[in-house]
C-alpha cells in the first residue's frame, strides 16, 4: 500500500481551498491536516470550522493530526467537523484506550502519533487497536525541519514487530522531512503513508511531485 498525503501545513492559508483541488487533481490520497494548540507544540494553525469547510470542498479524506495537550476534550469537535482519520499523541494522553474508542466508535479511522524520542514500547497495550501509527520523523511544531535520520530505525522495528504478530494494520504514516531524495528508503524501511508538506506546496510543480512521490514509493516494493 502506497498513500500520499500532502500536508495543508505548507500551503498558503489564504488559499486552501486551492491547495486541496491541486493535490486532488494530482492524484493524492489523503489531505493532511495539522491541529497545533500553541501549547503542545509552539505554534497555532487551525481549529475545527476550517475542517468543516475543507471537508465540503474535497472528496479526499482528511487525515487530522491532532498536537494538542487534551485530546480528549477536542475529538469530538473534529469528529463533528467531519474528520475521517484522527491521530493523537502518545504524549499527550493518559487514556489512550478510551480516546481511541471515541474515534473507532464514530465510524472513522484512527491512530497513535510519537515524537521522535518517545519509543514503540508506548504502543504496547494498543497496537492491535489502531488503524494507523504516526511516526514523527521531525519534532512537531513547525515545517521543512530536517528528517531524523534515527526514525528509519524506528520504522523498521514497527514494520518487524505488526508482521511479527501477523496483523495487517496499524499502517505506518511518517510525517516530517519526506521528500523525492529519501522516500524510496523510507517506503523500503516500511512506511506506507507519506506526509510530505514542503516537498510538495514548495515545488515547481506540485502536481509532479506528488506523482513522482507515489512512484518512488512504489518502486521501493511497499506491499
Amino acid at each position: 500500500m502506497v498513500l500520499i498525503a500532502p500536508s495543508l501545513l505548507s500551503a498558503d492559508f489564504t488559499r486552501l481551498e486551492e491547495a486541496v483541488r491541486l493535490i486532488e487533481e494530482a492524484g493524492a490520497d489523503i489531505v493532511h491536516v495539522d491541529i497545533m494548540d500553541g501549547h503542545f507544540v509552539p505554534n497555532l494553525t487551525i481549529g475545527p470550522r476550517v475542517v468543516e469547510l475543507l471537508k465540503s470542498k474535497t472528496r479526499l479524506p482528511l487525515d487530522v493530526h491532532l498536537m494538542v495537550d487534551t485530546p480528549s476534550a477536542v475529538v469530538p469537535w473534529f469528529l463533528d467537523a467531519g474528520a475521517d482519520w484522527i491521530s493523537i499523541h502518545a504524549e499527550a494522553s493518559p487514556h489512550l484506550h478510551r480516546d481511541i474508542a471515541v474515534i473507532k466508535n464514530a465510524g472513522r479511522k484512527a491512530g497513535v502519533a510519537l515524537n521522535p524520542a518517545t519509543p514503540l514500547a508506548a504502543l504496547q497495550e494498543i497496537l492491535r487497536d489502531l488503524d494507523f501509527v504516526l511516526l514523527m520523523c521531525v519534532n512537531p511544531g513547525r515545517g521543512s525541519q530536517p528528517f531524523i535520520e534515527a526514525s528509519r530505525e524506528k520504522i523498521r522495528a514497527l514494520r518487524r514487530w505488526r508482521d511479527d504478530l501477523g496483523l495487517g494494520r496499524p499502517w505506518i504514516e511518517i510525517d516530517g522531512g519526506v521528500n523525492l531524495s529519501n522516500l524510496n528508503d523510507l517506503a523500503g524501511d516500511g512506511a506506507e503513508v507519506f506526509v510530505a508538506g514542503n516537498a510538495v506546496f514548495n515545488a515547481p510543480d506540485p502536481r509532479e511531485a506528488v506523482r513522482q512521490m507515489r512512484a518512488a514509493a512504489r518502486q521501493a516494493g511497499t506491499p
